[in-house]
């Protein structure tokens, strides 16, 4: 029996630990792009970019 993964979960996943044990460097870069590209293309993409419109509306109105 074979299981799928999302490579939204694995990079998610390896971005946490890499974030939390403080190993930034080049790997995290890569991690944290491939995290953004893959959740890009999931339906998080859509409630994600209304968030952030609306975080930067309701800071520009203060």
């Amino acid at each position: 029996m074979a299981v799928t993964v999302s490579l939204v979960a694995v990079f998610g996943l390896v971005l946490f630990f890499l974030l939390r044990s403080k190993e930034l460097g080049y790997g995290s870069a890569f991690t944290a792009a491939g995290f953004g590209f893959f959740l890009a293309a999931t339906g998080a993409a859509g409630p994600i970019n209304q968030l952030t419109t609306d975080l930067i509306t309701a800071i520009s109105n203060l």
